[in-house]
């Protein structure tokens, strides 16, 4: 959609680079020219997905390690991008967790680990470049990820809907505070966009075997992660100099049915049991990689 060097000079931040979304966002970044700098809880996956997107586009890439939960990491990424690129134009919130489960199953750590990562995980890293940007007088653009039900909830995603919602509200707030700054905010809700792990939590082969998650979409088809990264680097770009505060959503017209998780009222307390085993054997296998 862009020229090859419409990000050129540009250095984004992007949380949760080292996989899936975030890492096929980061690639069409470079390819556009800009520098990136990727962070994750995991600083092999990060060495080694900086490795392969330097290589696959001759960009720059620096990999640090953040849990975006402590402010001081967080504050560490924004410092080591600077030394090495001299400024930071973008940020790219996308770390995330979810899972499916009845509510009333969690327990209150499964909650707050949710809401940490994406809610205050979100505000801490905005805040962070925020102060960053005001204090040196630059213009920036911060890029949430969010979801269809930030807007309308869902069931058996509560914590991620509270915390989506959160982040959400405070995306429009600062877009409308931080813009005499030259600031701008907008967020980005995708519909299903398969990626290893995030996909096998939400759709663990059980629920798969009950449902087709497709035939929910009225184009028939989940969405491929060039198409977000698109609409991510358009956004990010100063071709969309003149939006903020908005969320575009990419699901195909998904929410167009309504309640995107609402079909598991039907699942069985049994169905229950095995759909969490599920998703603790995904959560084992993506702590190995």
């Amino acid at each position: 959609m862009l020229r090859d060097d419409a990000l050129k000079g540009k250095t984004i931040i992007v949380t949760g680079g080292g996989t899936g979304l975030g890492k096929s966002i980061s690639r069409y970044l470079l390819q556009l020219g800009a520098n990136v700098t990727i962070c994750s809880r995991r600083q092999s996956v990060i060495d080694e997905t900086a490795q392969e997107l330097m290589q696959e586009t001759g960009g720059k890439v620096l990999a640090v390690q953040c849990d975006v939960r402590n402010p001081s990491e967080i504050e560490n990424v924004i410092a080591q991008t600077i030394e090495k690129f001299g400024k930071v134009d973008g940020l790219l919130n996308n770390s995330a967790g979810n899972f499916i489960s009845p509510t009333e199953r969690l327990s209150y750590k499964a909650f707050d680990t949710i809401v940490d990562i994406v809610l205050r995980g979100t505000y801490y890293f905005t805040l962070a470049i925020g102060k960053y940007w005001i204090d040196n007088k630059i213009p920036g653009v911060v890029l949430n990820i969010s979801t269809t039900y930030a807007t309308t909830g869902s069931g058996y995603v509560v914590p991620s809907a509270v915390a989506k919602g959160g982040a959400l509200i405070m995306t429009k707030s600062l877009a409308g505070e931080w813009g005499k700054y030259g600031i701008r905010l907008n967020a980005i809700a995708p519909g299903p966009f398969p990626t290893k792990g995030a996909w096998d939590r939400l759709f663990p082969e059980p629920l798969m075997k009950m449902m087709d998650p497709v035939s929910r979409i009225p184009l028939k088809r989940v969405g491929e992660h060039g198409e977000l990264a698109n609409l991510a680097a358009f956004l990010l770009s100063d071709y969309s100099g003149f939006i903020t505060g908005e969320t575009i959503t990419i699901d195909g017209g998904e929410v167009l049915m309504a309640g995107e998780f609402s079909h598991l009222e039907n699942v069985t307390s049994e169905q229950w049991d095995d759909i969490e085993q599920s998703i603790k054997q995904a959560n084992r296998a993506s702590k190995k990689e």
